[in-house]
């Protein structure tokens, strides 16, 4: 009798000292209980079904809340709700991407309930993918996709230090297969990094419907990082930032990133399947690599390239860029793109007369809008079209 006492004694206390059972878990999180755990955070930003799009920041001790946004210039004020909340609806003038951030009472932040932000070396824009009613080449559609890989290398040219690229390949790409493709090396612009291309470019995307239209050729996009001063300077190898140098990334993609690709993917190694493009910063890159080693490169596209005067001018006189008469020879494609609301327009338009002046066939895109990602993607979707011909 007293071992039977001791026995329930002994499992009363287990009981007691046990959890609680999942089902009685499940009982207590009553919709008031998670309510009141996860409270319903702000939905910013919202698209709405008449093309408007609502931002809400939730600042309550603010006294002034504005809106930055690429849909329209300057900033715009928000209106404070009785909860804190501050809002404002914007209607786009098309279809988009647009980096925005709040500026709360002169500090600019990211939208904290957003997750999709900006890939930049400085501040990091959140981003508001804007659909139109039938999905345009940017924009995902049911084809077969390809794929982004993150991969890294150790760079001599860099002073020994591991750089990362990303690599976009096809849908259906076989490492171990006999296929061989082209490649579309795709230079990011000024405090852009490796990333942008494709989380703010949709470089992806645009492939991917491109090649399931049939309107581009099968091709792996390469997109090196390359700003390598950043890196350099954090681990001591370097003592200066020279944002307009392009002896190094000229040197980094020749020396480094081509052979690196050629070695570890099944790709074509002539020059006539070889292309290099970029935008801004990238653009004065591709134009350093193009124009400068026909030898390797028989595409080049340049969008909004970051020349200033006529430094083309110098550029072909010193050697940076090949004789025109050699370019006349070697090049398949010469295209260049610059917005008529762009601040490098001038010097794009200068190097549009100077080549048309002296008979290298070119193409010079003039479209409406600026220096921004928006148009870049324009710029990428043509170009792609005309590649490897």
């Amino acid at each position: 009798m007293k071992k039977t006492i001791l026995i329930m004694a002994a499992a009363a206390l287990f009981l007691a000292a046990c959890p609680v059972s999942a089902q009685n878990r499940e009982q207590r999180l009553t919709p008031e209980v998670m309510a009141r755990l996860f409270p319903a955070g702000v939905v910013s930003p919202q698209c709405n079904p008449d093309g408007s799009v609502t931002f809400r920041c939730q600042a309550p001790d603010a006294e002034n809340v504005e809106l930055e946004c690429q849909m329209f210039s300057g900033n715009r004020p928000m209106v404070k709700d009785e909860k804190g909340v501050w809002t404002l609806t914007v209607t786009p003038d098309a279809p988009d991407i647009y980096p925005y951030a709040f500026v709360i009472d002169g500090t600019k932040v990211a939208d904290p309930n957003n997750m999709y932000l900006f890939p930049n070396e400085g501040f990091k824009y959140s981003l508001v993918d804007v659909r139109g009613e039938a999905p345009s080449v940017q924009d995902i559609q049911d084809v077969p996709h390809g794929k982004i890989s993150y991969r890294y290398y150790t760079s001599q040219n860099c002073k020994g230090i591991v750089r990362p690229m990303c690599v976009y390949t096809p849908a259906g790409y076989d490492p171990k297969g006999n296929e061989k493709l082209p490649v579309l090396y795709l230079i990011h612009g000024m405090t852009d990094t490796y990333e942008t291309w494709f989380k703010v470019g949709h470089a992806n995307i645009i492939l991917d419907n491109l090649i399931a239209s049939g309107q581009a050729r099968r091709m792996i996009v390469v997109m090196p990082y390359a700003n390598p001063y950043i890196e350099m300077m954090a681990q001591g190898k370097a003592d200066r930032y020279d944002s307009l140098d392009t002896d190094l990334i000229t040197n980094e993609i020749i020396k480094e990133v081509i052979p690196y690709i050629e070695k570890n993917y099944n790709v074509l190694t002539d020059a006539d399947n070889r292309a290099v493009a970029g935008f801004s910063l990238g653009g004065r890159q591709t134009l350093a690599c193009g124009l400068g080693h026909p030898e390797l490169f028989k595409y080049v596209a340049s969008y909004a390239p970051a020349i200033f005067g006529n430094e083309y001018e110098t550029n072909f006189a010193n050697g940076t860029y090949a004789p025109v008469e050699t370019l006349k020879k070697e090049l398949k494609l010469m295209w260049l793109g610059t917005g008529k609301d762009d601040f490098l327009i001038q010097s794009s338009l200068g190097l549009d007369e100077y080549l048309t002046r002296n008979g290298l066939e070119h193409t010079f895109y003039n479209p409406e809008g600026g220096h921004t990602w928006m148009n870049c993607r324009d710029y990428l979707e043509l170009t792609v079209k005309e590649l490897f011909k």
